[in-house]
């Protein structure tokens, strides 16, 4: 990826695009409890260090392709601009091509809650429009209670909470989060994920 460049200016978070059609509501609580807990103490400053990754595209349009989940937080908790960062400058890029580049470099996650693929006109242009995906919740709550390690790969997440789909019911994660959580611990370990990113294993 290339190197990042710092925006020197805040960017409205209402004009962030997305390059993602969900994010996990649980996730999204938690880093809200975090950010009021802070906010007195270095709001500022957490903000200065938490910029949003972003594409420019035509129009001078700001598509992130990373921090969702806090740039909904933040969005939810009132706040109105972040700093941003450029990841690449796609202005010159015809809008009929622009999604398939982002796709290509996997810069872009079009699945929905139930991890179908979708059209890339269905996801949402305003951070306000992300659906829920309580797997994807779990699959970061997972990386934080050591299921898997931190992997730089983009939405690497998003694949853990696949895989997280196809052996845990969704009511079990709504009916007791945290024990749904321990569940996803021990498939983590299992040789059923090695391929996955961040894999540990059973050691």
């Amino acid at each position: 990826m290339p190197v990042i460049i710092p925006a020197l200016h805040p960017v409205r978070l209402i004009d962030l695009r997305p390059t993602q059609t969900t994010v996990g509501f649980h996730e999204v609580d938690k880093k809200r409890k975090a950010w009021r807990k802070r906010i007195q103490v270095d709001g500022p400053e957490f903000l200065g260090r938490h910029v949003i990754p972003v594409i420019l595209a035509r129009k001078d349009r700001m598509y992130m392709v990373d921090h969702h989940h806090l740039a909904r937080a933040l969005f939810d908790e009132g706040v109105e601009q972040v700093l941003t960062s450029t990841v690449a400058d796609l202005r010159q890029v015809e809008k009929a091509s622009f999604w398939t580049v982002l796709d290509l470099k996997k810069w872009c996650h079009p699945y929905d809650e139930n991890g179908e693929r979708t059209k890339f006109s269905a996801i949402p242009k305003t951070i306000d429009k992300l659906t829920d995906d309580p797997y994807r919740s779990l699959a970061g709550a997972l990386r934080l209670a050591g299921g898997y390690a931190k992997d730089i790969s983009n939405y690497s997440e998003f694949l853990w909470a696949d895989f997280l789909r196809r052996h845990i019911n969704k009511s079990a994660i709504t009916d007791d989060f945290a024990l749904a959580l321990e569940g996803a611990l021990k498939l983590a370990k299992s040789k059923d994920a090695d391929y996955l990113p961040g894999w540990v294993g059973s050691g």
